[in-house]
């Protein structure tokens, strides 16, 4: 059997492009980053695991998902094999989407857009030689992990 479930928020936009021919097919592939239940020191926080969806669930991808979404994914391992320009055999192994569910409220997406947009503001502002206080931070919001 071969099955994966995982959770977690995308590390970035998902890259999407569209085949050629007469019925373009869209393809969305991102990165997942799902955290680590235990970790040793030195290690990072979160694995960032290569996803890619085709068809409908890739254009569920272009449409709903951005960086930062807690999305709950299910589908299959896949390992591809090629050669590239230099002769040199590549392999890349990837989630291939099922199905990918949001796995955060409205409410708590728009609450951490707000304060992602905040902080970008914070930062415009310390680059200018100025520091915004932010004082309306909810301490219940989610935070990306």
């Amino acid at each position: 059997m071969n099955k994966v479930i995982l959770m977690g928020r995308l590390g970035k936009d998902p890259e999407i492009r569209y085949t050629q021919g007469n019925e373009p097919m869209c393809i969305a592939r991102y990165n997942l980053a799902v955290r680590r239940k235990f970790k040793r020191d030195g290690e990072p926080e979160a694995d960032f695991i290569p996803c890619v969806a085709f068809g409908k669930a890739g254009e569920f991808a272009e449409k709903y998902l951005s960086k930062g979404s807690m999305i709950a994914i299910s589908g299959r391992i896949q390992v591809r094999r090629w050669e590239d320009q230099h002769g040199q055999k590549r392999w890349a192994t990837e989630v291939v989407i099922e199905e990918q569910d949001f796995a955060e409220s409205k409410a708590s997406a728009n609450a951490r857009n707000q304060c992602n947009s905040n902080a970008e503001q914070e930062n415009t502002h310390a680059q200018n030689g100025f520091s915004t206080i932010v004082e309306d931070i909810d301490e219940n919001s989610d935070l990306p992990f």
